[in-house]
């Protein structure tokens, strides 16, 4: 039928698509996320604490009830994912090293113990051996030795180099994941009792610091 002369054809109607944007849609792939990254928290505690050559696509992807495509598509390598497992446990434990001073070490370091704790461990078959040290472990090392001597200097001015290094060393030593996990497994000790000593011990060498007792 042809149309009536002086009338414009019918603007097209635009098909409709399907929102793929949605807020439940965003909320299933901020769910999805989520269980990833615990997946990786579960797998970097067994079979040993910060085991992150545990932390695998493959590994986190069964541990999570994920395919492996999934995790890539969230995470490019698993470089990115140990980052982002390490951001949300400094995130997660609400510690700023950046900001660390030598009287927050005793109270940051129960807050991520007790972070630790909490998260049920992965079984201890499953995973890579944790003593790898690969660039996600070492940046994390290194970030922690540089905020701990930054936290000690002000009360360690006058100290030699070396003494200044060795008590770093040490607060390092006993704010550890791998500390508690020795207190656990060695010792059958609570997570309480274990996490109470690692930071009784914090505060003493805390307390030796502020003295001007040097380490011997």
């Amino acid at each position: 039928m042809s149309r009536p002369e002086g009338t414009r054809p019918a603007a097209a109607q635009p098909e409709r698509r399907r929102r793929y944007d949605s807020p439940l849609r965003r909320q299933q792939s901020d769910d999805t996320r989520k269980r990833i990254l615990t997946a990786g928290l579960q797998l970097l505690q067994a079979p040993r604490a910060l085991n992150w050559p545990a932390v695998t696509i493959r590994e986190v992807a069964t541990q999570a009830g994920v395919n492996e495509r999934t995790v890539y598509r969230y995470f490019g390598t698993e470089r990115e994912l140990r980052d982002a497992v390490l951001d949300l446990v400094h995130a997660e434990s609400g510690i700023d090293l950046g900001a660390l001073r030598l009287a927050d070490v005793a109270a940051t370091s129960r807050r991520v113990l007790e972070y630790f704790a909490a998260i049920p461990p992965a079984p201890a078959c499953a995973g890579a051996d944790g003593a790898m040290r690969d660039a996600t472990f070492a940046r994390a090392a290194q970030r922690k030795r540089g905020a701990l001597l930054r936290a000690i200097e002000p009360e360690t001015a006058e100290w030699r180099g070396q003494d200044r290094v060795v008590a770093a060393a040490l607060l390092d030593l006993l704010w550890n994941v791998r500390s508690y996990q020795q207190l656990r497994q060695d010792w059958d000790l609570e997570p309480g009792a274990a996490i109470g000593g690692l930071t009784w011990l914090i505060g003493l060498l805390e307390t030796a610091i502020r003295d001007g007792r040097r380490p011997r």
